[in-house]
């Protein structure tokens, strides 16, 4: 399947490429016959648009080179970096946009619209307009955000030369001069798209958020188990497409030996790994004591105290160790509160007030994938 999805995105940008080149050859030959220097610049305009295509072909080809001793894990991330890199082609594209459209406007000149010039650029739109759609679905299908990127700087130059045709026609109907001030509006917009681009891709580069369907789903899996009480502390890692690494914390009965925990674990990752491919590099353990009256008593005042706390989202991991006289547990505290260490010290106050002469250790954790 990944060979499949590479040999589509691969074939996608070399059309990008072949389109581009195409467009620039026909409008510079026809700019030289026309003596038309606006046409002969969106020639050029052509050949750098072809660039974003080069990227796309250049990152999945890197992406999908085996992992190597620098790189253990591949080198699938490359196309989040070949999409940032065409999202700075499109910021350039809209700035230059901007600051020809502002000289415009500074010193506006009547423009000089030729019938075979608005014919190019029509049939310009049409063609860029085919082609970004067809990168974008291909894009989407194959889960390609540098694909996606490149369809977006298609439509975008298709949205520069619309606007130029549209100031054409009401200039030549009305009389009015629309041109500096519609590509001033359309560049600040492909600006503000490009900075979205960047920083989508930028959280995948730092470490989005795990969807919240696929943890759910994930956890679903693991406490199928009968042996499992609970899955906390899910975290997945991005390698690219296709390339998930997970770990997770899951609750076990506390007299469950090694052995059966190692023969739980294995199957927990070989099940995952088959219904999401996610690789569970590491499961973790948290036990859970036999309910008997004293660790029923102590669980229900630590989650009376949490729940009094709306930023406290839960707790997990509870031991009581009767004979050591400790209990541990996490207390897992919303990323959206802002004063989470002074919530966290106010709990665990609390907390050990319930048995001042225990020892307490209380793992101030996230929301990581609830």
């Amino acid at each position: 399947m990944d060979d499949l999805r590479a040999n589509r995105i691969l074939h996608a940008g070399i059309i990008g490429v072949l389109v581009n080149v195409l467009l620039s050859a026909f409008k510079f030959f026809v700019g030289i016959a026309s003596n038309s220097v606006s046409v002969r610049m969106d020639a050029v305009n052509n050949l750098s648009d072809a660039l974003s295509s080069t990227i796309t072909i250049f990152g999945i080809k890197m992406s999908g080179k085996a992992p190597d001793r620098k790189h253990p894990l591949g080198h699938g991330r490359i196309e989040y970096l070949s999409a940032v890199s065409i999202a700075a082609v499109i910021l350039f594209a809209g700035a230059s946009s901007l600051i020809e459209s502002i000289r415009k406007i500074m010193n506006p000149v009547a423009p000089d619209h030729s019938v075979i010039g608005m014919v190019i650029i029509a049939a310009s739109v049409i063609v860029k307009v085919a082609l970004g759609l067809h990168d974008l679905s291909r894009g989407k299908e194959n889960k390609s955000d540098a694909l996606c990127a490149s369809g977006k700087d298609a439509l975008f130059d298709a949205m520069i030369s619309t606007s130029v045709l549209a100031a054409a026609i009401i200039w030549i109907a009305f009389g009015i001069n629309l041109e500096a001030p519609l590509g001033a509006a359309i560049s600040l917009y492909i600006i503000k798209s490009g900075i979205g681009m960047v920083m989508d891709t930028s959280s995948e580069i730092l470490g989005r958020r795990v969807d919240p369907e696929l943890a759910k789903s994930v956890k679903e899996i693991i406490t199928s188990f009968p042996q499992v009480f609970g899955a906390y502390d899910l975290i997945i890692h991005n390698y690219g497409h296709a390339n998930l690494i997970g770990s997770v914390h899951i609750e076990i009965p506390e007299d469950m030996v090694a052995a059966d925990i190692d023969a739980l674990e294995r199957s927990i990752a070989e099940k995952v790994y088959d219904e999401t491919g996610i690789a569970m590099t590491g499961i973790s353990i948290y036990a859970r004591n036999k309910s008997d009256e004293f660790v029923v008593m102590a669980r229900n005042e630590i989650m009376r105290i949490v729940g009094e706390y709306p930023d406290v989202v839960g707790m997990h991991g509870f031991y009581a160790d009767e004979v050591a006289k400790s209990i541990r547990c996490d207390v897992i505290i919303s990323l959206d509160c802002k004063e989470r260490q002074r919530i966290y010290d106010e709990v665990v106050s609390r907390i050990k007030s319930i048995r001042p002469d225990w020892d307490f250790h209380i793992i101030l954790d996230a929301d990581i994938s609830d």
